[in-house]
């Protein structure tokens, strides 16, 4: 049996008709995140602890690196529009970021981090629109809600696996000589998995685009302005929740803050990112069901009274609930806003309306981090976690008023 065919009935038998590109970027997700997540809940305590970083810095360096590389998404989402093709941006965009998981583990100072890190978002940038619109050509209407929410959970899935596997290397690397030996040697292996997930783009991703593809042939400027009104909407409470949803380093501090130590922090993320798996396709499917609307207002309001958690939890298992349900609300945000844009949008804008949503988010990241870290350097944690829930609250009204449902048959 060729693989094609093997893959074709693992989609209808085992992911109910999802295609076998959906599954393979699924599957790509999955050892991409593990590569990742055997980095990031290391890498605030390595700037901190190892770099003598100050949690402004923390902010500074998620927020540049997120905003200034998310920013690219624009350009490359309405380009991979323009020029009819897909997977040349995935395949780059992931061998980009295979390229930078090493070289975390030659970082000397926090401005060698930084220069990383906007690496590594720069390859997400390039390949995040063009393999979104891949799922939307490669899946039936009525499926695409399950399909976002099956790429999420592949996602969320190697981000389980990636800190599961920190903690049980950790141990091996630790030097009573050299506190940085154990982060770096965890950095050196990520690449690993990264690898296997550029092979996989290499051989068994097929472009989606058809050869005679009637191709945006909008400007970039044009491009934007066909979007639509209520792509607007969507846009602008999507940037408000985002200027409340701060990085997850702070997550981590506020935990190491209360007393959870370095062997913990890989497990708080683990229980964050089962829940993000579990939740990613019950949320898609629930909105194929009743609508995008609903089940993305819900997830603005769960973000709310995660942040109220964050604020005024003490250590015990509160922390960990907390972790859970904001795995919850990814689940929901990423996959439903996905969804939700596939809706709305013409088959020939998807990439600059994907690039433009996920872009503008990633600019919204340097003014979060940054006011969430300078909030919590002045007044304390407390003062940036009651911020995010203003927000986060603020946008789930105007998400309901401004925002209109518009399903496709």
């Amino acid at each position: 049996m060729s693989l094609k065919n093997l893959f074709g009935r693992l989609g209808n038998k085992l992911f109910g008709g999802l295609s076998k590109n959906v599954i393979i970027l699924g599957i790509v997700s999955m050892l991409t995140d593990v590569s990742s997540e055997m980095i990031f809940p290391l890498l605030p305590l390595f700037l901190v602890d190892i770099l003598r970083a100050d949690k402004s810095v923390v902010g500074l360096i998620e927020g540049i690196a997120e905003s200034t590389a998310d920013g690219m998404k624009f350009i490359f989402g309405w380009y991979s529009d323009k020029v009819g093709k897909r997977k040349p941006f995935v395949l780059f965009g992931y061998a980009l970021s295979t390229i930078t998981k090493p070289l975390f583990a030659l970082a000397t100072t926090w401005q060698s981090v930084l220069g990383v890190r906007f690496a590594d978002r720069m390859g997400k940038g390039m390949r995040v629109s063009a393999r979104d619109v891949m799922v939307v050509s490669s899946t039936p209407k009525n499926l695409r809600g399950k399909a976002f929410g099956f790429r999420k959970m592949m996602d969320s899935l190697g981000a389980v696996i990636g800190p599961l596997l920190a903690v049980i290397l950790l141990p091996f690397f630790v030097s009573a000589t050299d506190p940085s030996a154990a982060y770096r040697s965890i950095f050196w292996l990520s690449a690993i998995p990264a690898l296997l997930a550029v092979i996989l783009i290499m051989f068994f991703v097929k472009e989606t685009e058809p050869k005679n593809n009637n191709h945006n042939h909008y400007t970039f400027k044009g491009s934007l302005q066909h979007l639509g009104s209520n792509f607007n909407r969507l846009l602008f409470v999507s940037l408000l929740l985002a200027l409340s949803n701060f990085s997850a380093a702070f997550l981590i501090l506020r935990a190491h803050e209360l007393g959870y130590g370095l062997e913990m922090m890989p497990l708080l993320y683990v229980v964050f990112n089962i829940t993000y798996a579990l939740f990613a396709i019950p949320a898609g499917s629930l909105s194929d069901k009743i609508g995008r609307k609903p089940v993305l207002a819900f997830g603005h309001l769960l973000f709310a009274l995660v942040c109220l958690g964050f604020a005024f939890s003490g250590d015990g298992l509160g922390m960990w609930i907390l972790f859970a349900l904001y795995g919850i609300f990814l689940a929901i945000r990423e996959t439903i806003q996905r969804a939700f844009i596939s809706d709305i949008v013409e088959q020939d804008l998807l990439g600059t309306a994907f690039g433009t949503l996920q872009g503008a988010i990633g600019l919204a990241a340097l003014p979060a981090s940054l006011i969430a870290g300078i909030l919590w350097d002045a007044y304390g944690s407390q003062a940036a976690f009651l911020f995010g829930a203003v927000v986060a609250l603020i946008s789930a009204v105007l998400l309901v008023l401004m925002v209109k449902e518009k399903r496709k048959g």
